[in-house]
């Protein structure tokens, strides 16, 4: 079994919706120790969270050292009577491998791995044929959810063992159309905050004994809404602040609320830290608000920082090896949400390249098993190049 399509249809009859690992990670620990991987399992833990189980694998002790990164934990499968393939069955149906991660993202590692055992098989099982380099594995079974026992703590564990990674490929679905219209080389952060409003309960017939909340907190949004945060710049679109939710808990047509509050989240661009976009938000609050209006906003921790690999040599090399496989040109984008790369970039460049992710997190999840055989060629094709 070290076909792509063989090792996806394993990992998807396990049922490892987060923070469940069900036997995912022990595919991965049979098939990389066999082909000679020294293979850890690392569990972590934190009060108020669920333990969680990750795999490190690596071949090779020298430098250069590439790293493939990913996750086994999936998603709920939401109606599973309304799927059309079992969400766990792993069936191929014309043409197309069904379950729930077959896309994001077991689809990837499944990938990555083949290609990884095909290349050691044809290259007497060392990374490179002189013993020089290493390839590894960092897996995690936490990152569909809080991400908090699972990449950052295997990165510290790592760091504290003296492993060091020149680059790495996360194998999320980077891809939009077509397998090689896109590589991601970074990501926007991600800040999630509350905008509260205070007022003065009291009955709707005597408005003058109160202070409404409500009209206060519409104006305050729209003028956060309207002005932007910055203009992007060639690797990031600008940064973007949407209104989720506003609420009063108020179910009564006479009372006047005490209060209102909205949740927003900022998706923001290298133009700004944590920090400054903080000041700057409660800084444009309280040029909205004058003496009038008591506001503040209550932020919420932020594990997602934005970050970005600049293109060069190793993107080029990724390129090239997508252009012989698929004939494309990949767009070198910063799109999307957040994904385990924000943690990675701390340590070495990071890009993510893997299946195309429209079925993703959907009812019948699905990938085309030709692109995950396209997937195993391009990513056969980086380690040829990356060892050369």
């Amino acid at each position: 079994m070290t076909d792509a399509l063989s090792i996806a249809q394993a990992l998807l009859r396990c049922p490892s919706v987060t923070p469940a690992d069900a036997g995912a990670l022990g595919v991965l620990e049979k098939l990389l120790g066999d082909a000679g991987f020294d293979v850890q399992r690392v569990t972590f833990s934190e009060e108020g969270t669920a333990d969680i189980d990750n795999l490190y694998a690596r071949i090779g002790t020298a430098a250069p050292h590439l790293s493939f990164a990913g996750h086994t934990d999936v998603v709920p499968v939401g109606d599973e009577a309304a799927w059309t393939h079992g969400a766990f069955s792993g069936d191929v149906k014309d043409g197309l491998l069904y379950g729930r991660g077959a896309v994001d993202m077991k689809g990837g590692i499944a990938a990555g791995v083949a290609a990884v055992l095909d290349y050691l098989a044809t290259n007497d099982g060392k990374p490179q044929k002189d013993g020089g380099g290493s390839i590894s594995f960092l897996i995690t079974g936490d990152e569909e959810a809080i991400a908090v026992n699972g990449t950052v703590k295997l990165l510290q564990w790592a760091d504290a063992r003296g492993e060091k990674f020149d680059h790495c490929i996360v194998g999320e679905p980077s891809n939009v159309e077509a397998i090689g219209d896109t590589i991601k080389i970074g990501r926007r952060g991600s800040q999630s905050g509350t905008l509260v409003v205070d007022g003065v309960q009291g009955h709707v017939a005597y408005p003058h004994r109160a202070s409404n909340p409500v009209p206060d907190i519409a104006a305050l949004i729209v003028t956060l809404s309207n002005e932007p945060l910055d203009r992007g710049n060639a690797q990031f679109q600008p940064s973007n602040l949407e209104f989720t939710s506003v609420d009063v808990g108020n179910t009564a047509s006479n009372v006047i609320p005490a209060q209102a509050r909205a949740k927003f989240n900022i998706r923001f661009n290298d133009h700004h830290t944590q920090a400054s976009l903080r000041d700057l938000i409660d800084a444009r609050l309280v040029a909205a608000t004058g003496n009038r209006i008591r506001a503040h906003i209550v932020w919420e921790p932020c594990n997602a920082d934005s970050f970005v690999t600049r293109p060069g040599a190793f993107t080029d090399l990724v390129t090239a090896a997508i252009s012989e496989v698929t004939g494309r040109t990949p767009d070198l984008n910063t799109g999307g949400g957040t994904s385990d790369a924000r943690f990675i970039t701390r340590y070495c460049p990071v890009i993510e390249f893997g299946l195309v992710g429209q079925t993703m997190h959907q009812i019948d999840e699905r990938t085309p098993v030709s692109d995950l055989e396209k997937l195993t060629k391009i990513y056969r094709g980086v380690l040829e190049r990356y060892f050369a």
